[in-house]
């Protein structure tokens, strides 16, 4: 595994790569509190199998720019990263992997930009108009994302997470994960991507940018249109953030899509259960 910064849509993406440079191109997309470490147990893996592996760190976070305002974190600006990203790799088309965030724009890609996608997987995030619906009109959904409204505050989030030496934001994986799934190894290199200069406050932007879509909704020709792009939804059922629920209209909004549910596994499926996580995507990627 090598590292390099690379220039897309006028930021830098600190990023990881790994497997043959003309292997097929996969792109794993990390969500919140992480960066590219959290697909550490899927990297050397795929790259074994022939891909080509790319893992940026997405913008506000880790090493990658962190830009100032708001607007900057909407997610027709973080798509854009993404696609130039292929692009700077000389390439036309990626398989794409995201979780959590990641998962979201994956979506968006397989929405907006389907003909740079292979193949589309998205593990515990729903589609952007099934999240809207629930935030909204589904009363335990909202008890679950109340830190999504928590963190449209000014100032006091970046301080809740960082005091007593990243308490909050360590009990944010631990707390919620199944036991060991953060070693203490883990932990100590998500504190050192969480203290680079200004990560704090890009990571939290996600969520301040991401209400404002939630609020404004998606267009409609979007909203009607299905996801053509082949796609593989899998879901940790003990996700104490986002309800079971959602995942069935969530691959409902695909023509040729494919949903399977681990029972025992939480929110952080890919570091609980990584063996069966990457042999699922790995007979997906080969269908």
């Amino acid at each position: 595994m090598k590292f390099k910064f690379i220039r897309t849509n006028g930021i830098t993406l600190h990023t990881a790569l790994a497997g043959p440079e003309d292997g097929e191109l996969l792109i794993f997309l990390h969500g919140f509190p992480e960066f590219w470490y959290c697909w550490h147990k899927q990297i050397d893996f795929f790259a074994e199998r022939g891909y080509r592996v790319v893992v940026p760190d997405q913008r506000g976070y880790n090493r990658s720019t962190k830009p100032s305002s708001i607007s900057s974190y909407r997610g027709r600006s973080i798509v854009h990263d993404t696609l130039g990203l292929i692009e700077a790799l000389g390439r036309k088309k990626a398989h794409i992997v995201g979780h959590d965030w990641g998962g979201l724009t994956a979506w968006q890609l397989g929405h907006r930009y389907p003909r740079w996608v292979e193949k589309l997987t998205v593990l515990n995030c729903p589609h952007p108009d099934v999240m809207r619906k629930n935030l909204f009109t589904n009363r335990d959904q909202r008890k679950k994302s109340w830190y999504i409204f928590y963190y449209q505050l000014p100032f006091l989030p970046e301080w809740t997470m960082y005091r007593k030496d990243w308490e909050f934001a360590r009990k944010a994986l631990t707390y919620t994960s199944q036991r060991g799934s953060f070693t203490e190894k883990d932990l100590s290199k998500y504190m050192e991507a969480w203290s680079q200069p200004g990560a704090i406050t890009g990571m939290v932007n996600w969520y301040r940018a991401g209400i404002l879509l939630m609020k404004r909704g998606g267009r409609r020709n979007q909203a009607s249109r299905k996801i053509e792009v082949p796609m593989l939804l899998l879901w940790g059922v003990k996700d104490r953030f986002l309800g079971r629920e959602m995942a069935q209209p969530s691959i409902d909004r695909c023509t040729n899509g494919q949903l399977i549910f681990l029972d025992e596994a939480t929110h952080w499926l890919q570091h609980e259960e990584p063996e069966r996580v990457n042999r699922l995507l790995l007979d997906f990627l080969r269908s």
